[in-house]
């Protein structure tokens, strides 16, 4: 979802929606029990003075919450988090399968006179447009089935982030007072995330669009009001027009895997090359990732891909997003195989990893799991530090040697 998840303020949907039926599109969540609420009561008395400032009417109010109890589900789900602990290859495997490449192929085709407009107005590559609608909900097809306001509520009732989704309740209630939306249509995922593209309801308020000018900005619904939504999101972000979002790449016999940052040109003087032979470009800037580790495949990210990341706050999501839209658009696979044993950080283990990074002194950005470049930097020091390949991947082999895991 864009996180946004999109915090997804939060301005990427992604962190705090669902992919499809697989994994969520959402941020890290927290493990420990959250707790439930038994009912809106103790919400409705102080949220209706916010709403009507927000000139939400009565009408509007009463009928969004009418019947409505606290869902059971929504507080269960926020302790599952498949994406954590999955291996690299793996979940990029399942998230630009076969069968989704084939339907971004089919629907690029569909709408492909939608998509020449989109890309003339926002600049943005149809095909990142298309592999965000395949993964979110594939293709429309999984809009999450969560009554939005019923969950959002829930969560503003709840002990995890209640001040963030009770802002995004706000928006909600804002969006079907503007009439975008009937209330038994407003759908999403367990965290709120909306519709086919999943933008959080603050997002939709702010970027969402009414491309095919009918009135309404119909993410439910309409095709070219999704696929507006979405390019005028990345566009917002940052989007460069003709700069691709990463690129594979071969590391030359005796490489410092501790340079990760660097212009093209550079990367290329340092023997670094593309994977499929084709050159590098002559100008900008990338960073040197390696999501398994040394032993697996190595990116070239650029600043789409962090764009691409404000839609959902993982750098694995990132690739995935972008491979389904290289293969739909006709590349082939990655040429370097994943690491057969590829196992992954859990979310605690990550926290705890960021929270014994601080302690020995390191920059942290946050404390919720979330291993960005500036971190991986860091770990890069580490791995340095006690004679390991400095990659910048996070492994329980580092936890135990900096004294994180204490098995």
């Amino acid at each position: 979802m864009a996180q946004a998840i999109h915090w997804r303020s939060i301005c990427c949907l992604a962190w705090v929606a669902l992919v499809a039926a697989l994994f969520p599109i959402a941020p890290a969540l927290a493990q420990e029990k959250p707790s439930a609420p038994s009912s809106f009561a103790p919400l409705l008395g102080t949220l209706w003075p916010e709403a009507a400032a927000r000139g939400v009417t009565r009408k509007t109010f009463d009928a969004a919450f009418a019947g409505l109890t606290p869902d059971p589900r929504v507080a269960a789900t926020t302790r599952r988090q498949p994406e954590y602990g999955a291996p690299v290859g793996r979940y990029i495997d399942r998230m630009a399968s076969p069968a989704r490449i084939a339907n971004a192929m089919r629907k690029a085709a569909e709408w492909a006179r939608t998509l020449d407009a989109i890309e003339a107005q926002y600049g943005v590559d149809r095909w990142i447009v298309v592999a965000l609608w395949g993964i979110e909900t594939s293709f429309g097809s999984n809009t999450g089935g969560f009554d939005v306001i019923r969950s959002l509520a829930t969560l503003a009732l709840s002990d995890y982030r209640p001040d963030y989704f009770r802002d995004e309740l706000l928006a909600a209630l804002t969006i079907l007072q503007q009439g975008h939306v009937a209330r038994a249509t407003m759908q999403g995922s367990w965290a709120g995330a909306m519709g086919q593209p999943q933008f959080m309801p603050s997002n939709f308020l702010t970027l969402a669009v009414d491309f095919d000018r009918d009135g309404r900005k119909d993410i439910w619904g309409s095709v070219p009001d999704v696929l507006a939504s979405i390019a005028n999101f990345l566009k917002h972000w940052g989007w460069k027009p003709g700069a691709h979002w990463a690129y594979e790449v071969t590391i030359p016999q005796g490489f410092d895997h501790a340079r990760s940052r660097a212009g093209y040109s550079e990367w290329a003087a340092l023997g670094v090359m593309r994977a499929d032979g084709a050159p590098l470009p002559d100008d900008g800037n990338a960073i040197l990732l390696f999501p398994s580790g040394a032993a697996g495949p190595a990116f070239l990210v650029g600043e789409n891909f962090e764009v691409i990341k404000r839609y959902n706050n993982s750098d694995v999501f990132a690739l995935a997003a972008g491979h389904l839209a290289d293969r739909a658009r006709g590349r082939g696979p990655l040429r370097t195989a994943w690491p057969a044993a590829d196992p992954q950080l859990s979310r605690d283990q990550r926290i705890a990893l960021q929270k014994r990074l601080k302690e020995l002194g390191h920059p942290v950005n946050d404390l919720e799991g979330r291993i960005d470049f500036d971190l991986r930097d860091e770990i890069r020091r580490e791995q340095m530090t006690h004679g390991m390949v400095p990659d910048g991947h996070p492994t329980r082999e580092l936890l135990k040697k900096i004294g994180a895991l204490s098995n």
